[in-house]
């Protein structure tokens, strides 16, 4: 079973922030949306290139429960990891998170 990996504390990320951590040599993306922690491997699902991870801030790549690709403008949604719009069409790959003692938590589930 794969473990739970920290990503900061639960008041370290208001709502529309977002960060990036490494899990297992998968770079995941997690999210604070309107209070709900969500995860998504940080690649477009299109062309394999970064979202968060291509440098812009979050508040520049979040619109609600969507982040769109800086590349070509692809919607992924947040909370399933489907692709909204062309040019994407497979889904991102979402991970679990929880809150535990305080901390934000995720994890690669998809080994397990």
């Amino acid at each position: 079973m794969s473990d739970w990996v920290d990503v900061a504390d639960s008041d370290e990320l208001a709502p529309g922030q977002a960060r990036l951590v490494d899990v297992d040599d998968i770079m995941v993306a997690v999210f604070n949306i309107d209070g709900e922690y969500r995860a998504i491997e940080d690649t477009c699902s299109h062309d394999e290139a970064p979202m968060l991870g291509c440098g812009l801030e979050a508040e520049d790549v979040l619109d609600g429960d969507q982040i769109i690709c800086p590349r070509h403008g692809a919607r992924f949604c947040l909370r399933t990891g489907d692709a909204l719009t062309p040019p994407a069409y497979e889904p991102v790959t979402t991970f679990p998170v929880r809150v535990s003692a305080g901390r934000i938590q995720v994890r690669d589930d998809r080994w397990d």
